[in-house]
């Protein structure tokens, strides 16, 4: 550790315990309306915190104080601290929907429950920012001028500011635009644009499972584009109800469930009015993922990521820019699957730097003469690599090194030969990081668990050299007349079903029940998919705050199978979803209810889509275990899920049709004796509403007593102030009903 910083999170920790006794007065109880009400109790909330090329100023978006849904763009100078607002929503953008393209774009990006700006870029010089806005792109000047780009009807697709600066690119009509900054003028450089064939987007699988967001990528000098090819004509369709509160609209959504077909990706690099185009060279089979897409620093070649469909291997791929032939590089292979990463850098010698798990743990890795050299090693995990210095000869990194739950930043001098790591951050946070592209400025989130979120900036050994956001949980804080500081998580391990492995919890008491030898409901929270790692070290926030001042006691444990603890821990979910978690789970729930502040008969899960499915597992494998459960947005049969991710952990029903069975939640479904609430809503494209209606159906042909809160219009997301006030609301009325309740 460096113990030189004396990072600000840990430090207010102190501020935060007294916030109520510098008035003097005891914390305010709390209501379900002042949870989710503006504004925030978790601060100022920003989202998308970037620095400018330069580092002279720090961008985000800001919610406004009176309306918590409802974003604007802000730059902060890191000198004076000085704040101003670049673009106001209200004023720049015209009001109209987005398309359904848009809609689906933001339902991806999980931004479909906010308004005003949902994302921004800087532009390469420094001297703007691209800012889609109502389906259309402006250009925001650092002087507060915003210039208009486009004005159109149909929604403006993924805006790209060109490495240059000289450009800016997008989708409309499934075909790409760029338009020449110099004269404004918009030209369309691609062909063949239809219903089911797209330029220069990102296919649902890429946004929704992959974190590929982008269908096209700039070269660093502007003088190739390298474009996605999408022909979904042989995606089968799903024809789906989006209910709505008064109107219900059929949608025919191509959908590839697992064992299904994929969409068709190809790669073609064009030149900026789409001239000299080819195409890149990805193999003789199509049934293949294009995974990532980076370009060397030289701008003559690129580097693909491909994966294969049952994503044992992964592939790395140079692209010759002017003729789009390849050249396998290095592959990476599991028996299982390969997790993909953000990682894949490229240093001007042609070397690359990488992360793979091939250890065992995700580790970093330099590539170079055609062989691949480990740059960190040990018994943890490197969450992201983050920034790159080339001229310092160093790189930064998060990695949950000191606790498997909390990610710290380090940075490693990447040319010295086993060089170690350096802590940056304080221990007892918990850290996200982003960097500029020079590798000496960070922005970091960091949180503790008596401090909610705090952004700062810092310099390439961690000093903090501004504040972004400090939100500090003092007097003045929206929090501070509600905050107990008793209230707070803590954090231990207790023992997997396996009887050897160590599982992390989180456990929040109401105060004083252990001191009054008092005993409590408990409300045990569940999601235990492979995509997460649900126990970090974090501020407990305003709805736990409120669950635990009604008189609950909040639950949750990392189960075998989620990420963030190796290879080994993750790979006996494998072929196998809703065995080990599940048991874990029940492990975990038997020592809980030997608790002695545990009221043992009023333990209620609840769970929200990987953790609804969850809730559906556990009140099958233990019939009365739990007083309750309740199932939101819950994949009940993982043939009806899409394919990267089902296939990834399940294999291909077409040849795993026993394991899909073993694995569904439908299988034993009649098992279910005690109380369940299943949630979703109506208009889900992500895990569709069949699941829930076989489900209801296997029940009510079984005559298994069940409860159902439908939402209308509402996606995989239920939530907004109000909705999120009902829904919270129902969950409790039902436990209320069936006797799991405080002073119950």
């Amino acid at each position: 550790m460096n113990h030189r910083l004396l990072l600000a999170a840990a430090a207010l920790g102190l501020l935060a315990s007294t916030a109520c006794a510098q008035t003097g007065q005891p914390p305010q109880p709390l209501t379900l309306e002042r949870v989710f009400a503006a504004p925030s109790l978790s601060g100022p909330v920003p989202r998308m915190v970037k620095l400018s090329p330069d580092g002279r100023l720090a961008t985000l978006l800001r919610n406004r104080p009176d309306d918590t849904e409802r974003y604007d763009l802000w730059a902060i100078d890191p000198a004076t601290g000085q704040m101003r607002m670049l673009v106001d929503s209200k004023k720049v953008g015209s009001g109209a929907a987005l398309s359904e393209a848009g809609r689906m774009q933001q339902e991806r990006a999980r931004t479909a429950n906010i308004k005003g700006i949902v994302s921004y870029d800087w532009a390469p010089d420094g001297k703007s920012l691209l800012v889609p806005l109502d389906g259309d792109l402006y250009l925001a000047g650092l002087d507060g001028q915003v210039r208009r780009l486009t004005d159109s009807k149909d929604t403006e697709l993924d805006g790209t500011v060109s490495e240059t600066g000289r450009f800016v690119s997008f989708v409309a009509d499934n075909e790409l635009h760029v338009i020449n900054l110099a004269d404004g003028r918009a030209a369309k450089i691609t062909d063949g644009g239809s219903d089911t064939v797209s330029w220069g987007l990102a296919e649902f699988i890429a946004q929704e499972e992959m974190k590929r967001t982008r269908g096209h990528w700039w070269s660093p000098d502007d003088r190739r584009i390298a474009v996605a090819r999408v022909d979904e004509s042989g995606v089968e369709v799903a024809t789906r109800a989006a209910i709505g509160a008064e109107k219900t609209t059929v949608v025919q959504q191509r959908y590839p469930r697992a064992g299904t077909d994929n969409a068709r990706v190809d790669l073609y690099l064009m030149n900026p009015d789409g001239s000299g185009q080819v195409k890149a060279d990805l193999g003789t089979n199509p049934d293949v993922y294009l995974a990532r897409v980076d370009w060397m620093k030289d701008g003559r070649s690129l580097i693909v990521q491909r994966q294969t469909r049952d994503q044992k291997r992964l592939d790395y791929l140079r692209i010759d820019a002017a003729v789009g032939a390849s050249t396998l590089l290095f592959s990476d292979t599991s028996p299982t699957w390969i997790n993909l990463h953000e990682d894949l850098k490229s240093l001007g010698d042609g070397s690359l730097l990488y992360s793979s798990e091939r250890s065992g743990h995700r580790h970093l890795y330099r590539w170079a003469n055609g062989r691949s050299t480990p740059l960190t090693t040990g018994a943890w995990a490197v969450g992201e690599l983050v920034g790159l210095d080339e001229k310092a000869g160093k790189l930064f990194f998060t990695a949950n090194r000191e606790r498997t739950i909390e990610y710290q930043l380090y940075s490693l001098d990447y040319r010295k030969r086993g060089a170690k790591p350096v802590q940056l951050t304080a221990n007892g946070t918990n850290n996200g990081v982003t960097m500029d592209k020079s590798g000496k400025l960070a922005v970091i989130t960091s949180r503790s668990v008596t401090q909610p979120a705090q952004v700062w900036l810092a310099d390439a050994a961690g000093k903090r050299l501004a504040w972004i956001e400090e939100n500090r949980l003092a007097d003045g804080h929206p929090f501070a007349p509600y905050y107990d500081p008793r209230i707070m998580p803590t954090y231990g391990k207790l023992t997997a079903a396996d009887g050897k492995t160590q599982l992390d919890y989180s456990l929040i008491l109401p105060p004083g029940l252990k001191e009054r030898g008092g005993k409590a409901p408990v409300l045990m929270t569940v999601y235990g998919g492979p995509t997460a790692q649900d126990v970090q070290t974090g501020f407990g926030g305003a709805l736990n705050q409120y669950l635990v001042q009604q008189g609950w006691i909040l639950f949750q444990v990392v189960n075998r199978g989620e990420e963030g603890r190796g290879v080994a821990f993750q790979q006996p979910a494998y072929r196998a979803l809703g065995g080990v978690e599940v048991a874990d789970q029940l492990a975990a729930l038997k020592w809980l209810k030997a608790q002695p502040f545990v009221q043992a008969d009023k333990v209620a899960v609840s769970g929200w889509s990987y953790g609804g499915y969850m809730v559906l597992k556990l009140l099958q494998a233990a019939p009365g275990a739990f007083a309750a459960g309740i199932s939101g947005a819950p994949v009940t049969k993982w043939e009806l899920y899409d394919t990267h991710y089902t296939e990834r952990y399940m294999g291909d029903p077409r040849t795993d049709g026993a394991a899909y069975a073993k694995a569904s939640a439908l299988t034993d479904a009649t098992k279910i004796t005690d109380p369940l609430m299943v949630i979703h809503g109506l208009s889900d494209d992500n895990v569709l509403f069949q699941n829930s209606t076989e489900l209801m159906a296997k029940l009510q042909e079984a005559k298994v007593p069940f409860e159902t809160m439908v939402y209308p219009g509402k996606t995989h997301a239920v939530a907004g102030p109000n909705i999120s006030v009902h829904r919270y609301g129902t969950m409790l009325r039902f436990l209320e009903r069936h006797g799991v309740a405080p002073g119950n």
